[in-house]
């Protein structure tokens, strides 16, 4: 469904790709694990077509997506769901929502698709007339993944969803992401707790600086010494 390939990526004069490649195939959860820095959001905001390559190739399904803007990249099915939420705080959760499918024409889905969030995430249905500023941070989470739900992702770029959120609140988000998959969305992660994200995920890569240094099935890599020393504590 994905191909990248040697893509790098600048900052001014700062190198923060460099060459990488990978693959996603359709139906399946794909991890990118790595440390600050290593160039897993650089990566996702490339593929979403917030950055742009100096090299390299971008592939959705035979399509090159590497020149092509955002909005585009969305409409042909490819979501971001960025780190840190980035919700419309004074917008309330159903206007957040809504405004996530305001380039689809099938209303009658669109209605379908809220409904569906509301199954995933029944607090979201509680709160919908509630300003999305006044959520807390895990409500947050949900609803900006909510957000990318409505935009009917085929393959959706998940950055750091259990990020500094309570315990249970993360069981939450990982129970969701497993039943976006059950229901034919693709997803690329990113995801500091690599141990949570070697269990999800079929496949995985690793990120260091830059570069992907390791590559395989998750159980692989999760057994893999230099990974569980480097990421999984042990």
């Amino acid at each position: 469904m994905l191909s990248v390939q040697n893509l790098h990526v600048y900052y001014g004069r700062i190198h923060a790709l460099k060459g990488i490649s990978l693959e996603v195939n359709a139906g399946e959860i794909v991890a990118l694990i790595g440390s600050n820095g290593a160039g897993k959001t650089t990566t996702l905001a490339t593929l979403s077509g917030l950055l742009r390559p100096r090299e390299g190739h971008i592939y959705f399904e035979g399509r090159d997506l590497t020149r092509l803007p955002a909005h585009q990249i969305v409409r042909l099915g490819v979501v971001h769901c960025p780190e840190g939420r980035q919700v419309f705080a004074r917008l309330t959760v159903t206007e957040n929502l809504r405004l996530a499918a305001a380039h689809r024409t099938d209303r009658k889905n669109v209605a379908r698709d809220l409904e569906y969030v509301h199954q995933l995430f029944p607090i979201l249905a509680e709160r919908r007339n509630q300003h999305a500023g006044t959520l807390s941070g895990g409500e947050q989470q949900m609803l900006a993944i909510g957000r990318a739900i409505m935009s009917r992702p085929r393959l959706l770029l998940l950055d750091e969803p259990s990020l500094g959120l309570a315990p249970m609140v993360v069981e939450t988000i990982f129970r969701v992401i497993g039943s976006l998959r059950q229901h034919g969305v693709t997803i690329l992660l990113v995801e500091q707790n690599a141990y949570r994200a070697l269990q999800l995920a079929d496949r995985a890569y690793v990120m260091e600086t830059g570069y992907i240094k390791a590559s395989g099935l998750s159980q692989v890599l999760a057994d893999d010494p230099a990974v569980k020393a480097a990421y999984l504590g042990g």
